[in-house]
């Protein structure tokens, strides 16, 4: 038997905030992140909203971009402080993400971290609150998802929290909010949001409900992400909506080891993270090639090659998101990511035990193929330095 799960209310389009208004409730907390929606005035909107809706409302300010576990604690005590019936969290997926996890606290302040981090393990929610997740970024889907991921800076180790307690009530996807969002975040963004899809189209869990999403966002992405990195917003909100599909697919298909070479190694050189969306672009293609090693997934590459009009070939897929991340400025390995901030050494040092913990990571389960800690240390040494994949 297998489940799909998907907020109950979906609002898109123009002026889709204005459902706010029909919340019932009495108290609503609303976590936001490091002050573009303030400034932009969609917080004083959201709020206004929501009293309009009768609520009174708290503001959570100042979530970090990949959210800590501190943040999330300071955040379910202020929930257990003020005791609200909603949760409303607006911006990018790390306000959202990190609200997610604040909810899991605040209705169960005796769990730890650690019973989060095992996949499907949560509690049963909804027992103090209802949550409402509002996207300003396209890319993270976290507004349709059954995911949250939370960083212990102490470990060096970003956790991929799993369940569908966690899959908002209400998700509302307003393409005003996404014309916000810088050039180079538009990218990072976007090229997440097209792993999604096609990690959820070739994962193991890949399903008739999931399909059609996972294809329609591709395709949707490929036509609509180049003209929205430079500055098309009809193109913008096309794909505000081609990243929630993929959201769909993904929070249902599961994933695979580009998130898993994401997660471990986002957080773990000295030299600074790498952006979670920049990341999975530059490991695509080379996890693409790894992959159609094995038959059934080369099969479904070359299914959606043909999708887009491509020649029906694992290589044609893998070309044209090399083609994409050129044309959006990012770069095609580890070595250059930022200028080379992420030094040669210290990525050997620790590349066996980020191998492992990429072997271990909750996306590597749904991976079409199986992977060894020894095969994916030689799989991110061909990202680090851009080397042909031939194993």
């Amino acid at each position: 038997m297998a489940r799909f799960t998907i907020p109950r209310d979906l609002y898109h389009g123009k002026d889709a905030l204005d459902a706010l208004k029909t919340l019932g409730g009495k108290k609503a907390i609303v976590v936001t992140g490091g002050g573009s929606m303030k400034r932009f005035g969609f917080l004083d909107k959201v709020t206004a909203n929501l009293e309009e809706a009768g609520m009174e409302v708290k503001l959570f300010e100042g979530v970090e971009p990949d959210p800590s576990v501190e943040t999330v604690m300071r955040g379910a005590a202020a929930m257990t402080e003020f005791q609200p019936d909603w949760i409303v969290a607006i911006g990018g997926g790390s306000p959202i993400d990190a609200a997610k996890a604040m909810w899991a606290f605040y209705e169960y302040p005796e769990t730890t971290f650690e019973d989060l981090c095992i996949p499907f393990n949560f509690p049963t929610l909804r027992t103090k609150a209802k949550f409402c997740a509002i996207p300003s970024t396209s890319g993270t889907a976290t507004e349709v998802t059954a995911f949250s991921v939370i960083t212990d800076y102490q470990k060096g180790v970003k956790y991929p929290l799993a369940d569908f307690n966690i899959t908002p009530d209400v998700a509302i996807v307003d393409p005003a909010l996404a014309e916000t969002m810088p050039k180079k975040l538009t990218a990072h963004t976007g090229m997440d949001a097209i792993t999604h899809a096609i990690e959820a189209y070739v994962s193991t869990l890949n399903c008739d409900y999931t399909d059609p999403l996972a294809l329609h966002a591709i395709k949707m992405i490929c036509d609509y992400l180049i003209p929205s990195f430079n500055g098309d917003m009809a193109a913008r909100e096309r794909m505000h909506n081609a990243q929630c599909l993929a959201g769909m697919a993904f929070s249902n298909a599961l994933l695979g080891i580009v998130h898993s070479m994401a997660h471990k190694t986002g957080a773990a050189f000295s030299g600074g993270h790498i952006v979670h969306g920049c990341a999975n672009a530059m490991y695509l293609p080379k996890v693409i090639k790894f992959n159609s090693k094995n038959e059934t997934a080369a099969k479904r590459y070359a299914e959606i090659a043909a999708f887009i009009g491509l020649e029906p070939t694992v290589d044609a897929l893998i070309n044209k998101i090399n083609e994409m991340n050129k044309a959006l400025e990012i770069p095609s390995c580890i070595k250059d990511y930022e200028g080379g901030i992420i030094d040669e050494a210290e990525f050997l040092e620790k590349l066996d035990t980020v191998a492992e913990l990429a072997v271990g990571d909750a996306c590597t389960g749904s991976n079409p193929r199986a992977i060894t800690p020894a095969e994916m240390a030689k799989l991110l040494k061909c990202c680090y330095y851009d080397e042909e994949v031939d194993f």
